[in-house]
């Protein structure tokens, strides 16, 4: 007799894992342009592919950084599509564009990119130092500065 599973009704995302080449760089840039705080990190005596630092947003893990990549995220592989945080006014995402443009980060766009035609969501779209695809939103205001890189599809989803 099979019994079906009783729903999951307090469900939320707990925190992400992101395998990394290099710690040190991967907690400044989170730190620096997600204002992240580092919440604490592996054993100092840890290998090198054992460290670990764990960041999060008053005293809540969001982000726990792993460096044991090899390489940098490959796009055409399974696994994590884009990690999107969102924001409250476009002032907030433009602060991100700026403090990103500063640091040289890669953008999937120029400026910010409505979700979709007709939407006035949107944001700025990115890569960490490994190229793990980022989002920074606010879910009203764009329209009035942004486009939409796409008018047949989601702009999160073809980056």
């Amino acid at each position: 007799m099979t019994t079906a599973a009783a729903p999951l009704t307090s469900l939320r995302t707990g925190h992400v894992g992101i395998n990394v080449t290099d710690l040190d760089r991967s907690v400044a840039f989170y730190r620096d342009v997600l204002g992240l705080e580092l919440l604490s990190t592996s054993a100092p005596d840890a290998p090198p592919e054992r460290r670990a630092a764990f960041l999060g947003k008053d005293g809540a893990l969001v982000l726990t950084l792993w460096q044991q990549a090899a390489g940098p995220h490959e796009r055409d592989r399974a696994g994590l599509h884009h990690l999107s945080f969102e924001v409250d006014t476009v002032d907030e995402v433009r602060a991100a564009e700026w403090s990103l443009k500063e640091r040289g980060a890669t953008f999937h766009y120029d400026g910010l990119a409505l979700h979709g035609e007709g939407r006035d969501s949107g944001g700025i779209f990115f890569a960490d130092p490994d190229g793990t695809r980022l989002e920074i939103f606010t879910a009203s205001g764009v329209a009035a500065e942004g486009t939409a890189p796409f008018t047949d599809a989601p702009t999160c989803g073809f980056f």
